[in-house]
């Protein structure tokens, strides 16, 4: 099956998924984490999706559709991040934490296959037609 919007994507349902539950998780946070963790961490989990939507959109750019890729890397990496310290707060119980944690690593190894590969994701540059 040919894959026509970034919807569709393996790695996009999967960090998608991950974005909602952490939106769901984080209701329960304390109000004084409103404007800190609850909303960094609901905008760097949302922001890799929002990345991968970019990164397939510059799919005739070769170097474009790399580095939004890194930049959901970068995202979901900063998502990691944040599970720490909400485990460590205890807004999160560990287990919880860990499975999204895991979710996460596995979106961080399917982005960097992609853009390993990333000839296998970008459309074939055609010559310009000659006049």
């Amino acid at each position: 099956m040919k894959i026509t919007r970034h919807q569709e994507l393996e790695v996009y349902r999967k960090a998608f998924a991950a974005a909602m539950l952490i939106f769901e998780l984080t209701k329960r946070f304390p109000k004084e984490e409103t404007y800190s963790m609850t909303d960094q961490i609901r905008r760097s989990s949302r922001s890799v999706c929002a990345n991968l939507a970019e990164a397939w959109r510059k799919r005739r750019y070769e170097a474009a559709f790399v580095a939004k890729l890194n930049d959901a890397e970068g995202e979901a990496a900063e998502t990691q991040t944040w599970l720490e310290f909400a485990v460590k707060c205890e807004y999160i119980e560990r287990d919880v934490a860990t499975e999204l944690y895991r979710s996460f690593d596995e979106v961080i190894a399917m982005l960097v296959s992609m853009a390993a590969n990333s000839k296998q994701w970008v459309f074939a540059n055609k010559p310009a037609p000659r006049r």
